[in-house]
Protein backbone atom coordinates (compact mmCIF):
# COMPACT_ATOMS: atom_id res chain seq x y z
CA UNK A 1 0.00 0.00 0.00
CA UNK A 2 1.08 3.62 -1.11
CA UNK A 3 2.32 5.72 2.48
CA UNK A 4 -0.05 8.39 3.21
CA UNK A 5 1.36 11.61 1.40
CA UNK A 6 3.48 13.78 4.39
CA UNK A 7 1.15 16.73 4.47
CA UNK A 8 -1.83 14.38 5.53
CA UNK A 9 0.07 13.22 8.75
CA UNK A 10 0.39 14.45 12.17
CA UNK A 11 4.01 16.66 12.45
CA UNK A 12 4.89 14.41 14.78
CA UNK A 13 4.90 11.15 12.57
CA UNK A 14 6.40 12.81 9.74
CA UNK A 15 10.68 12.63 11.05
CA UNK A 16 10.30 8.66 11.51
CA UNK A 17 8.51 8.23 8.03
CA UNK A 18 11.26 9.91 6.40
CA UNK A 19 13.52 7.70 7.92
CA UNK A 20 12.13 4.64 7.30
CA UNK A 21 12.33 5.17 3.60
CA UNK A 22 13.41 2.22 1.32
CA UNK A 23 17.19 2.64 0.83
CA UNK A 24 16.90 1.14 -2.38
CA UNK A 25 14.01 3.09 -3.75
CA UNK A 26 16.17 4.24 -6.86
CA UNK A 27 16.12 0.21 -7.81
CA UNK A 28 12.49 0.09 -7.04
CA UNK A 29 11.90 3.04 -9.70
CA UNK A 30 13.66 1.11 -12.31
CA UNK A 31 11.94 -2.21 -11.66
CA UNK A 32 8.50 -0.58 -12.12
CA UNK A 33 9.87 1.50 -14.93
CA UNK A 34 11.01 -1.46 -17.09
CA UNK A 35 7.68 -2.85 -16.12
CA UNK A 36 5.66 -0.12 -17.33
CA UNK A 37 7.96 0.46 -20.17
CA UNK A 38 7.80 -3.57 -21.33
CA UNK A 39 4.22 -3.12 -21.18
CA UNK A 40 3.28 0.09 -22.80
CA UNK A 41 6.17 1.31 -24.73
CA UNK A 42 8.87 4.76 -24.36
CA UNK A 43 5.92 6.74 -25.52
CA UNK A 44 2.76 5.56 -24.15
CA UNK A 45 4.52 5.07 -20.75
CA UNK A 46 4.54 8.12 -18.17
CA UNK A 47 6.42 9.22 -15.41
CA UNK A 48 3.56 9.05 -12.88
CA UNK A 49 2.16 5.37 -14.16
CA UNK A 50 5.90 4.66 -12.85
CA UNK A 51 5.67 6.14 -9.70
CA UNK A 52 2.28 4.79 -9.19
CA UNK A 53 3.61 1.39 -9.42
CA UNK A 54 6.45 2.45 -6.55
CA UNK A 55 3.70 3.92 -3.83
CA UNK A 56 5.68 7.83 -4.56
CA UNK A 57 4.68 10.50 -6.19
CA UNK A 58 5.51 11.98 -9.49
CA UNK A 59 7.92 14.48 -7.45
CA UNK A 60 9.57 12.57 -5.91
CA UNK A 61 10.32 10.31 -8.92
CA UNK A 62 11.98 13.39 -10.49
CA UNK A 63 14.38 13.98 -7.32
CA UNK A 64 16.25 10.36 -8.88
CA UNK A 65 15.92 10.83 -12.63
CA UNK A 66 15.54 14.54 -14.25
CA UNK A 67 12.89 13.09 -16.96
CA UNK A 68 11.52 10.23 -18.87
CA UNK A 69 14.81 9.49 -21.07
CA UNK A 70 16.65 9.70 -17.79
CA UNK A 71 14.83 6.96 -16.60
CA UNK A 72 14.08 5.01 -19.89
CA UNK A 73 17.90 4.44 -20.51
CA UNK A 74 18.56 3.28 -17.27
CA UNK A 75 15.92 0.58 -17.71
CA UNK A 76 17.69 0.00 -21.28
CA UNK A 77 20.65 -0.67 -19.75
CA UNK A 78 20.06 -2.25 -16.28
CA UNK A 79 19.75 -5.65 -18.10
CA UNK A 80 22.56 -6.13 -19.40
CA UNK A 81 24.75 -4.60 -16.77
CA UNK A 82 23.36 -7.62 -14.37
CA UNK A 83 23.39 -9.73 -17.45
CA UNK A 84 27.51 -8.98 -17.44
CA UNK A 85 27.50 -8.81 -13.82
CA UNK A 86 26.62 -12.24 -13.39
CA UNK A 87 29.06 -13.83 -15.95
CA UNK A 88 32.05 -11.56 -14.42
CA UNK A 89 31.27 -13.84 -11.43
CA UNK A 90 31.48 -16.74 -13.27
CA UNK A 91 34.89 -18.52 -13.08
CA UNK A 92 37.13 -18.13 -16.46
CA UNK A 93 37.01 -21.78 -18.21
CA UNK A 94 33.52 -22.52 -16.61
CA UNK A 95 31.53 -25.04 -18.25
CA UNK A 96 28.95 -23.90 -20.81
CA UNK A 97 25.99 -24.79 -18.89
CA UNK A 98 27.40 -22.87 -16.06
CA UNK A 99 27.68 -19.72 -18.10
CA UNK A 100 23.79 -19.66 -20.00
CA UNK A 101 22.56 -20.99 -16.11
CA UNK A 102 24.02 -17.30 -15.15
CA UNK A 103 22.25 -15.82 -17.43
CA UNK A 104 18.87 -17.90 -17.30
CA UNK A 105 18.41 -16.95 -13.41
CA UNK A 106 19.11 -12.72 -14.61
CA UNK A 107 16.84 -13.01 -17.17
CA UNK A 108 14.10 -14.75 -15.60
CA UNK A 109 14.40 -12.67 -12.19
CA UNK A 110 13.89 -9.36 -14.24
CA UNK A 111 11.69 -10.91 -16.71
CA UNK A 112 8.60 -8.26 -16.33
CA UNK A 113 11.34 -5.37 -17.20
CA UNK A 114 13.34 -6.84 -19.26
CA UNK A 115 12.01 -6.69 -22.65
CA UNK A 116 12.89 -3.08 -23.31
CA UNK A 117 16.13 -3.50 -24.97
CA UNK A 118 14.83 -5.73 -27.65
CA UNK A 119 12.49 -3.00 -29.47
CA UNK A 120 12.23 -0.04 -27.06
CA UNK A 121 16.30 0.39 -27.29
CA UNK A 122 15.59 1.96 -30.47
CA UNK A 123 15.10 4.96 -28.95
CA UNK A 124 18.02 5.61 -27.42
CA UNK A 125 20.10 8.27 -28.88
CA UNK A 126 23.18 7.34 -30.21
CA UNK A 127 25.66 7.39 -27.40
CA UNK A 128 23.20 5.32 -25.34
CA UNK A 129 22.79 2.62 -28.48
CA UNK A 130 26.86 2.71 -28.92
CA UNK A 131 27.13 1.88 -24.95
CA UNK A 132 24.68 -0.76 -24.75
CA UNK A 133 26.12 -2.18 -27.97
CA UNK A 134 29.57 -2.53 -26.96
CA UNK A 135 27.72 -4.48 -23.16
CA UNK A 136 26.05 -6.52 -25.16
CA UNK A 137 28.66 -7.30 -27.34
CA UNK A 138 30.72 -7.78 -24.09
CA UNK A 139 27.92 -10.83 -23.30
CA UNK A 140 28.18 -12.83 -26.55
CA UNK A 141 31.60 -12.87 -26.40
CA UNK A 142 31.70 -14.59 -23.26
CA UNK A 143 28.43 -16.79 -24.00
CA UNK A 144 30.23 -17.37 -27.72
CA UNK A 145 34.09 -18.08 -25.74
CA UNK A 146 32.06 -21.18 -23.71
CA UNK A 147 30.18 -22.27 -27.00
CA UNK A 148 33.28 -22.80 -29.02
CA UNK A 149 34.86 -24.33 -26.09
CA UNK A 150 32.24 -27.20 -26.07
CA UNK A 151 30.96 -27.34 -29.41
CA UNK A 152 33.99 -25.73 -31.68
CA UNK A 153 32.47 -24.21 -35.19
CA UNK A 154 33.03 -21.50 -37.30
CA UNK A 155 29.33 -19.81 -36.60
CA UNK A 156 30.26 -15.98 -36.55
CA UNK A 157 28.81 -16.24 -32.92
CA UNK A 158 25.55 -17.16 -34.38
CA UNK A 159 25.10 -20.34 -31.77
CA UNK A 160 26.30 -17.35 -29.23
CA UNK A 161 23.01 -15.02 -30.14
CA UNK A 162 20.45 -17.36 -30.90
CA UNK A 163 21.18 -19.29 -27.52
CA UNK A 164 20.43 -16.43 -25.94
CA UNK A 165 17.40 -15.06 -27.89
CA UNK A 166 16.23 -18.54 -26.21
CA UNK A 167 16.83 -17.74 -23.08
CA UNK A 168 15.29 -13.90 -23.54
CA UNK A 169 12.27 -14.27 -25.51
CA UNK A 170 11.03 -15.16 -21.63
CA UNK A 171 10.80 -11.29 -21.66
CA UNK A 172 8.05 -11.05 -24.83
CA UNK A 173 5.36 -13.07 -23.50
CA UNK A 174 3.11 -13.89 -20.06
CA UNK A 175 2.65 -17.48 -19.71
CA UNK A 176 2.56 -17.82 -16.47
CA UNK A 177 4.97 -20.52 -15.14
CA UNK A 178 6.77 -20.85 -12.09
CA UNK A 179 10.27 -19.23 -12.13
CA UNK A 180 12.62 -22.57 -11.46
CA UNK A 181 10.78 -24.32 -14.14
CA UNK A 182 11.09 -21.51 -16.40
CA UNK A 183 14.97 -21.41 -15.33
CA UNK A 184 14.96 -25.34 -16.23
CA UNK A 185 13.17 -25.07 -19.65
CA UNK A 186 14.72 -22.24 -20.95
CA UNK A 187 18.42 -23.18 -20.07
CA UNK A 188 17.75 -26.36 -21.69
CA UNK A 189 16.51 -25.28 -24.86
CA UNK A 190 19.73 -22.82 -24.93
CA UNK A 191 22.38 -25.59 -24.52
CA UNK A 192 20.48 -27.33 -27.44
CA UNK A 193 20.98 -24.45 -29.41
CA UNK A 194 24.63 -23.92 -28.67
CA UNK A 195 25.03 -27.70 -29.69
CA UNK A 196 23.44 -27.33 -32.56
CA UNK A 197 25.49 -27.52 -36.11
CA UNK A 198 23.86 -24.33 -37.91
CA UNK A 199 24.93 -26.17 -41.21
CA UNK A 200 22.88 -29.30 -40.55
CA UNK A 201 20.30 -27.73 -41.67
CA UNK A 202 18.90 -28.60 -45.32
CA UNK A 203 18.91 -25.57 -47.84
CA UNK A 204 15.49 -26.27 -50.00
CA UNK A 205 14.36 -29.89 -48.12
CA UNK A 206 10.83 -29.10 -47.66
CA UNK A 207 10.33 -25.73 -49.91
CA UNK A 208 8.04 -23.08 -47.77
CA UNK A 209 5.05 -21.38 -50.17
CA UNK A 210 4.88 -17.93 -48.50
CA UNK A 211 1.92 -15.51 -49.83
CA UNK A 212 2.98 -13.25 -52.51
CA UNK A 213 4.18 -9.77 -51.03
CA UNK A 214 1.06 -7.84 -51.46
CA UNK A 215 1.65 -5.43 -53.94
CA UNK A 216 -0.49 -1.92 -53.47
CA UNK A 217 -3.33 -1.61 -56.38
CA UNK A 218 -5.06 1.42 -54.18
CA UNK A 219 -4.15 4.36 -52.21
CA UNK A 220 -5.02 2.89 -49.02
CA UNK A 221 -2.69 -0.21 -49.93
CA UNK A 222 0.12 2.58 -51.15
CA UNK A 223 0.02 4.41 -48.29
CA UNK A 224 0.65 1.01 -45.86
CA UNK A 225 3.34 -0.13 -47.86
CA UNK A 226 4.92 3.16 -47.50
CA UNK A 227 4.29 3.62 -43.68
CA UNK A 228 5.80 -0.12 -43.22
CA UNK A 229 9.55 0.58 -43.67
CA UNK A 230 9.10 4.80 -42.08
CA UNK A 231 7.92 2.91 -38.80
CA UNK A 232 10.36 -0.27 -38.88
CA UNK A 233 13.47 2.23 -39.41
CA UNK A 234 12.37 5.44 -36.93
CA UNK A 235 9.50 3.65 -34.84
CA UNK A 236 5.75 4.29 -34.77
CA UNK A 237 5.75 7.26 -32.45
CA UNK A 238 8.66 9.45 -34.88
CA UNK A 239 6.97 9.20 -37.66
CA UNK A 240 4.68 11.68 -38.90
CA UNK A 241 1.71 12.03 -41.14
CA UNK A 242 3.97 14.33 -42.83
CA UNK A 243 6.34 12.03 -43.72
CA UNK A 244 3.73 9.15 -44.56
CA UNK A 245 1.95 11.49 -47.41
CA UNK A 246 5.73 12.71 -48.55
CA UNK A 247 6.46 8.63 -49.51
CA UNK A 248 3.04 8.66 -51.43
CA UNK A 249 2.73 12.13 -52.98
CA UNK A 250 -0.17 13.43 -50.78
CA UNK A 251 -0.92 16.18 -48.44
CA UNK A 252 -0.83 15.24 -44.69
CA UNK A 253 -4.61 16.27 -45.08
CA UNK A 254 -5.38 13.80 -47.29
CA UNK A 255 -4.18 10.65 -45.72
CA UNK A 256 -7.27 11.31 -43.64
CA UNK A 257 -9.68 10.27 -46.47
CA UNK A 258 -8.41 6.46 -46.38
CA UNK A 259 -7.61 6.76 -42.50
CA UNK A 260 -8.90 8.03 -39.36
CA UNK A 261 -5.76 8.65 -38.28
CA UNK A 262 -1.71 7.37 -37.87
CA UNK A 263 -2.41 4.71 -35.32
CA UNK A 264 -5.06 3.02 -38.05
CA UNK A 265 -2.27 2.30 -40.14
CA UNK A 266 -0.30 1.00 -37.78
CA UNK A 267 -3.34 -1.10 -36.80
CA UNK A 268 -3.44 -2.46 -40.54
CA UNK A 269 0.05 -3.15 -40.50
CA UNK A 270 0.04 -5.33 -37.84
CA UNK A 271 -3.17 -7.17 -39.43
CA UNK A 272 -1.31 -7.79 -42.65
CA UNK A 273 1.58 -9.32 -40.88
CA UNK A 274 -0.69 -11.59 -39.27
CA UNK A 275 -2.53 -12.84 -41.82
CA UNK A 276 0.77 -13.25 -44.17
CA UNK A 277 1.78 -15.67 -41.51
CA UNK A 278 -1.44 -17.49 -41.29
CA UNK A 279 -1.61 -18.18 -44.97
CA UNK A 280 1.86 -19.56 -44.80
CA UNK A 281 1.27 -21.59 -41.89
CA UNK A 282 -2.14 -23.24 -43.78
CA UNK A 283 -0.22 -23.91 -46.66
CA UNK A 284 2.83 -25.22 -44.95
CA UNK A 285 0.62 -27.38 -43.10
CA UNK A 286 -1.09 -29.16 -46.19
CA UNK A 287 -0.34 -32.88 -46.15
CA UNK A 288 2.01 -33.05 -43.61
CA UNK A 289 3.10 -36.57 -42.39
CA UNK A 290 2.88 -36.01 -38.46
CA UNK A 291 3.56 -33.91 -35.77
CA UNK A 292 7.39 -33.94 -36.26
CA UNK A 293 6.81 -32.96 -39.72
CA UNK A 294 4.14 -30.47 -38.51
CA UNK A 295 6.58 -28.44 -36.14
CA UNK A 296 9.67 -28.70 -38.80
CA UNK A 297 7.26 -27.12 -41.16
CA UNK A 298 6.25 -24.85 -38.80
CA UNK A 299 9.93 -23.49 -37.82
CA UNK A 300 10.64 -23.61 -41.43
CA UNK A 301 7.63 -21.21 -42.16
CA UNK A 302 8.27 -18.78 -39.55
CA UNK A 303 11.75 -18.34 -40.51
CA UNK A 304 11.00 -17.74 -43.98
CA UNK A 305 8.14 -15.37 -43.39
CA UNK A 306 10.53 -13.55 -41.01
CA UNK A 307 13.52 -13.18 -43.93
CA UNK A 308 10.82 -12.16 -46.50
CA UNK A 309 8.58 -9.73 -44.10
CA UNK A 310 11.57 -8.31 -41.77
CA UNK A 311 10.24 -4.83 -41.77
CA UNK A 312 6.70 -5.63 -41.38
CA UNK A 313 7.12 -8.42 -39.04
CA UNK A 314 9.59 -5.98 -36.70
CA UNK A 315 6.65 -3.43 -36.64
CA UNK A 316 3.83 -5.84 -35.77
CA UNK A 317 6.24 -7.36 -32.52
CA UNK A 318 7.77 -3.97 -31.75
CA UNK A 319 4.65 -1.73 -31.77
CA UNK A 320 1.50 -4.12 -31.20
CA UNK A 321 1.60 -2.60 -27.50
CA UNK A 322 1.31 1.04 -28.55
CA UNK A 323 -1.93 0.14 -30.13
CA UNK A 324 -5.20 1.43 -28.53
CA UNK A 325 -7.15 -1.61 -27.35
CA UNK A 326 -9.70 -2.03 -29.71
CA UNK A 327 -7.34 -1.88 -32.28
CA UNK A 328 -4.70 -4.00 -30.95
CA UNK A 329 -7.24 -6.97 -30.09
CA UNK A 330 -7.99 -8.44 -33.55
CA UNK A 331 -3.71 -8.93 -33.59
CA UNK A 332 -3.62 -10.30 -30.15
CA UNK A 333 -6.53 -12.71 -31.01
CA UNK A 334 -4.20 -13.68 -34.60
CA UNK A 335 -1.30 -14.05 -32.53
CA UNK A 336 -2.47 -16.49 -29.81
CA UNK A 337 -4.18 -18.82 -32.67
CA UNK A 338 -0.95 -18.75 -34.04
CA UNK A 339 1.17 -20.20 -30.90
CA UNK A 340 -2.21 -22.34 -30.62
CA UNK A 341 -1.05 -24.14 -33.65
CA UNK A 342 2.91 -24.48 -32.18
CA UNK A 343 1.94 -25.94 -28.92
CA UNK A 344 -0.51 -28.30 -30.47
CA UNK A 345 1.75 -29.89 -32.75
CA UNK A 346 4.79 -29.84 -30.32
CA UNK A 347 2.60 -31.34 -27.72
CA UNK A 348 2.36 -34.16 -30.07
CA UNK A 349 5.70 -34.46 -31.20
CA UNK A 350 7.07 -33.84 -27.53
CA UNK A 351 4.31 -36.00 -25.32
CA UNK A 352 5.80 -35.04 -21.88
CA UNK A 353 5.38 -31.32 -22.13
CA UNK A 354 2.63 -30.00 -20.87
CA UNK A 355 0.82 -26.63 -22.48
CA UNK A 356 2.78 -23.82 -20.44
CA UNK A 357 5.80 -25.78 -20.91
CA UNK A 358 5.36 -26.25 -24.69
CA UNK A 359 4.15 -22.62 -25.04
CA UNK A 360 7.34 -21.42 -23.08
CA UNK A 361 9.44 -23.43 -25.51
CA UNK A 362 7.41 -22.17 -28.85
CA UNK A 363 8.58 -18.43 -27.70
CA UNK A 364 12.30 -19.49 -27.30
CA UNK A 365 11.76 -20.43 -31.12
CA UNK A 366 10.92 -17.57 -32.05
CA UNK A 367 13.75 -15.67 -30.11
CA UNK A 368 16.09 -17.81 -31.91
CA UNK A 369 14.67 -16.32 -34.83
CA UNK A 370 14.81 -12.82 -33.60
CA UNK A 371 18.22 -12.91 -32.88
CA UNK A 372 19.90 -15.08 -35.23
CA UNK A 373 18.59 -13.37 -37.78
CA UNK A 374 19.95 -9.99 -36.19
CA UNK A 375 23.12 -11.43 -36.20
CA UNK A 376 22.74 -12.32 -39.90
CA UNK A 377 21.41 -9.00 -40.70
CA UNK A 378 18.54 -10.34 -42.17
CA UNK A 379 20.42 -11.19 -45.49
CA UNK A 380 18.14 -13.59 -47.47
CA UNK A 381 18.90 -16.93 -48.85
CA UNK A 382 18.25 -20.67 -49.02
CA UNK A 383 21.37 -21.19 -46.71
CA UNK A 384 20.87 -18.63 -43.84
CA UNK A 385 17.08 -19.97 -43.70
CA UNK A 386 17.86 -23.45 -43.25
CA UNK A 387 20.59 -22.29 -40.37
CA UNK A 388 17.99 -20.35 -38.37
CA UNK A 389 15.29 -22.72 -38.98
CA UNK A 390 18.38 -25.88 -37.50
CA UNK A 391 18.88 -23.74 -34.70
CA UNK A 392 15.15 -23.25 -33.79
CA UNK A 393 14.20 -27.24 -33.97
CA UNK A 394 17.30 -27.29 -31.35
CA UNK A 395 15.35 -24.72 -29.11
CA UNK A 396 12.10 -26.64 -29.26
CA UNK A 397 13.96 -30.25 -28.19
CA UNK A 398 13.41 -31.61 -31.97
Amino acid sequence: MAPASPSARPAATARPAAATRPRNRKQLIVDAAGRVFSERGYHKASMEEVAAGVGISAAALYRHFPNKYALFAECAHVMVDGLVAALDEVPPGAALAEVLAAVTRVTVAHRASGGVYRWEARYLDREDRRRLAVKFGRLVGRVDEAVQREHPLPDGRLRAMAALGAIGSVTMHRTSIAGRRAEELLLASALRVAATDPAAGRPGARPVELPARPVPRTRRAEILAASVPLFARNGFANVTNGQIARAVGLTPSALYRHYPGKVDILAAACLQAAGLLAQGVERSLHEVAGPRDAVVALAATYVAYSFEYTELNSVAEAELAGLPEGLRRPVVLAQREHIAVWEQQLRLARPELDPRQARVLVHAGFGVVVEAGRRLRWRDGPGHRAAVTALVLGALGL
